[in-house]
């Protein structure tokens, strides 16, 4: 298997089928790469010998993906801006990853001048660009991760990353086939999972410039989608549209995707008649689990070969899991953190930031970040991010198994636990829910109830019912801007004062758990 990007693209140079479809408009594949060897002429002729970083302000569309083949094809190297970030912080990324030229569109223009007048730098080739002061070599892109728990780093996208991702799933495909991409394009998961299998096998790539769920179903079929990729939430509020009697009468086989819930997993192929694949894997690409649709319901698959689950603070092994009656006996032997004790498997480092390459390279081997926790046939069950564990009475406690748990109560789109802290001591669990329909809190009492899954400390203390969480543009949902929040938002939140039964959460209420936070002396837990 070749392992240039490059390589993969230029096979597609002769090819005059159906290669990008972007809102009314068809681009073969000899007119893709041509117009991507265009721009990378025109990024040659603003920075003449050196390697060019272009920061790019885009929605989903051909323009991105145009200068994506043509870094590719060329010395120079796209950097994906995230357009959610505030001017300043997109300030701050587009110095760190020595951008010299900007990109932008509307609505994201204004930004681009405010990112340009602090950087000096031209916009949209306008003036002299400015080129990095090392060589690109094989590096294609930067991509920042989502910045979920912490600041986000820019991760090396090299020809490699995108050429073996793309050929292992493109082998899934034929010229035949058509792509369905409404994932953004400036993160990894749509490049690596949709661009570049398309780009490998011949497929059609249909891109929307931006997802919408009632979207999603029409469009499949109005362009005979049978491959469709996703992350984050996508799924949950694809099934959140109205269920109709033809929903399976479509053309898909195969979606792909991370990050999906095993009940928005089950219930998608079950309702679109497709095979979803549900594969583990981050912007870093340094721990990938293959998914076993024969394995226990909620692993993520068999830990593969060379990758441990280890203590974050001793290194040492973590014991198998023990379940009783569903729920994970042993958290504090069990749970860990992913690490790959091989190496670093696509993972080419952060580009500038030592600190962050410290931080997850150690002694040769890449920690993730990712707790899990395995049982004794060695099948592996995500537990959270490295800060999302809880630690309720004693008892260290991990979200994910709850998050599993909420997702199946009736109505439920979407659940996030999170901690928030508690008047006397440690933690209490917190949920967000997002519902299809009106709260019941008694059906959700007898729910949690019969549920032998969770254990007594793991039932939300409080309930936050949002019409929407706060999420990345690849749906991921951002946590810690919940926990921040607690209970102290405009949102309507739910509670349990004692052992059972929910009831709504009044002003009063709030006056009196700060004075308890006061009584015990933890007033400074609640911000504000």
């Amino acid at each position: 298997m070749g392992e240039r990007f490059a390589d993969l693209l230029a096979a597609r140079a002769g090819d005059d089928r159906p290669g990008l479809r972007f809102e009314g408009r068809t681009w073969t594949w000899r007119e893709y790469v041509a117009g991507c060897r265009e721009r990378a002429a025109r990024l040659d002729a603003a920075a003449p010998g050196g390697s060019l970083h272009v920061g790019v302000l885009l929605d989903n569309g051909p323009e991105l993906l145009f200068l994506v083949g043509a870094a590719a094809l060329s010395g120079h190297v796209v950097v994906a801006l995230n357009p959610t970030r505030s001017p300043a912080e997109l300030a701050r990324d587009a110095a760190a990853t020595h951008v010299g030229l900007l990109v932008a569109e509307d609505p994201y223009g204004e930004a681009a001048r405010s990112v340009a007048a602090a950087l000096a730098l031209p916009s949209d080739g306008e003036g002299p660009a400015k080129p990095a002061p090392e060589p690109a070599g094989d590096l294609v892109m930067l991509i920042f991760t989502s910045g979920t728990t912490g600041r986000p780093r820019a991760v090396r996208i090299t020809q490699r990353k995108l050429a073996v991702p793309g050929a292992s799933l493109g082998a899934l495909l034929t010229p035949d086939d058509a792509v369905y991409c409404a994932m953004p394009l400036f993160h990894s998961g749509a490049l690596m999972a949709a661009y570049a299998p398309a780009v490998a096998s011949g497929a059609t790539l249909v891109v929307r410039r931006r997802f919408s769920a009632s979207a999603v179903l029409p469009e499949v079929r109005e362009h005979g989608c049978t491959y469709l990729h996703y992350v984050g939430k996508a799924l949950s509020y694809v099934l959140a549209t109205p269920e109709r009697p033809d929903d399976a009468d479509n053309p898909l086989k195969l979606v792909f995707g991370n990050e999906g819930s095993a009940v928005a997993v089950r219930r998608f192929g079950e309702r679109f008649g497709c095979f979803v694949i549900d594969a583990f894997g981050s912007t870093e690409t340094a721990v990938s689990i293959t998914p076993d649709p024969a394995g226990p319901p909620g692993s993520l698959g068999r830990l593969p070969e060379g990758v441990e689950i280890l203590d974050p603070a001793t290194g040492a092994r973590r014991e198998p899991a023990r379940f009783e009656r569903g729920r994970l006996a042993n958290p504090d032997e069990a749970i860990g953190e992913l690490v790959n004790t091989t190496g670093l498997g696509l993972f080419d480092g952060y580009y500038a930031d030592p600190e962050a390459d410290r931080e997850r390279i150690r002694d040769g081997a890449f920690w993730s970040g990712d707790l899990a926790y395995a049982d004794a046939d060695g099948y592996v069950y995500f537990a959270g991010r490295g800060t999302e564990r809880l630690r309720v009475d004693g008892e260290n406690l991990a979200v994910a198994p709850v998050e599993a748990v909420l997702r199946e109560f009736p109505g439920v789109v979407e659940a996030a636990v999170y901690p928030v802290p508690d008047a006397a001591a440690g933690d209490q669990v917190m949920a967000a829910l997002v519902l299809a329909g009106p709260f019941d809190p008694d059906a959700f009492q007898d729910f949690l109830a019969r549920r032998p899954d969770l254990g007594a400390k793991a039932v939300p203390r409080y309930l936050r019912l949002a019409e929407r969480l706060p999420q990345t543009p690849s749906h991921k949902v951002v946590k810690r801007l919940l926990a921040e929040e607690a209970w102290l938002t405009a949102d309507e939140v739910w509670w349990r004062p004692g052992r059972t039964g929910f009831r709504p959460l009044t002003d009063a209420d709030r006056r009196d758990i700060e004075a308890e936070f006061v009584r015990h002396g933890r007033r400074h837990h609640l911000g504000g």
